[in-house]
């Protein structure tokens, strides 16, 4: 039996991972004060301890704002920690499945990002991700890295439940509509990376070993998204402020942030799709199914 380490799973990836990984062999479940990724000189130790066969890593420096005054501890858990996981990953013979971000990319691009496309990060934040990135494909480790964007879900805080909350205080909302992606349930993730891990136990393939992304299907702007969630809330009877006619959409450029947006966040999910033999469902039935948790439980 598989022995797991799933990092940060207090955060909301983490906390699906838990769920879905649960079956698949013996889970080491590990927060912040159990394993701190900004110290990453003690991950080695904790490793040792723990002697997983798999090394899974949600856990994450995620405020990209935050981030651009705040480089060091950005990069102590978003590049040196991955990177000694893979170290040790290296020397163990263990597999680490890693999750990376569309951020890695300037948003530039007209279609959905490939996986081999050139990464141009416009942020300390994505920057960060991206280092971390190169540090695991250097270690030398058996790995798996899954880029993913606007991942939402019941647990940890996210897009749906910002803008459900400013909807019942306010009776009118600018939103960007010139930001494209594809918002993506962290138990979506957490489900594939069940997947992933069960066929990699199964033949350790190792052309199965590498970067992919994983999103789901379809697009839309966050004002988009905004107004999906608006239809949800009165298909489900949930009262709010906000009426639909009062939702605005505004450019990026409107609502400067200190760490620069990508235009496009689309990621192209042929390559897992075809690897793993997965149809990814469409964003508005993640989104659908998450509203109903938070809001019909």
């Amino acid at each position: 039996m598989s022995r797991i380490l799933i990092t940060g799973i207090n955060g909301q990836l983490g906390f699906e991972l838990k769920r879905s990984l649960a079956m698949l062999g013996e889970c080491i479940c590990l927060n912040r004060q159990q394993l701190d990724l900004s110290r990453p000189a003690d991950i080695a130790a904790a490793l040792d301890r723990t002697q997983p066969d798999i090394i899974v890593n949600p856990a994450a420096y995620t405020a990209v704002d935050k981030a651009e005054t705040d480089a060091v501890l950005a990069n102590a858990v978003n590049a040196a920690a991955p990177a000694a996981m893979a170290d040790w990953a290296a020397a163990k013979n263990a597999l680490l499945l890693h999750y990376s971000t569309d951020y890695v990319f300037d948003g530039d691009k007209a279609d959905a990002y490939l996986e081999d496309d050139a990464v141009n990060p416009q942020s300390v934040y994505g920057m960060s991700k991206y280092q971390g990135e190169q540090a695991i494909r250097a270690s030398g480790a058996d790995h798996i890295i899954l880029r993913t964007s606007w991942v939402l879900g019941a647990h940890g805080g996210n897009f749906l439940k910002t803008i459900m909350r400013l909807a019942r205080e306010r009776d009118s909302l600018n939103v960007v509509a010139d930001q494209i992606g594809a918002p993506t349930p962290a138990a979506l993730i957490a489900d594939v990376t069940a997947h992933i891990i069960k066929q990699w136990q199964t033949s350790q393939d190792k052309t199965l070993l590498g970067t992919y992304h994983l999103t789901s299907s379809g697009s839309t702007s966050w004002h988009g998204y905004t107004a999906y969630l608006l239809a949800l809330a009165e298909r489900y009877g949930v009262a709010l402020q906000l009426k639909p006619e009062n939702l605005h959409a505004i450019p990026g450029s409107a609502y400067p942030t200190p760490a620069k947006r990508p235009g496009n966040s689309r990621l192209n999910c042929s390559k897992i799709q075809g690897a793993f033999g997965l149809i990814m469902p469409t964003w508005q039935s993640g989104v659908e199914q998450v509203f109903q948790q938070i809001f019909n439980s």
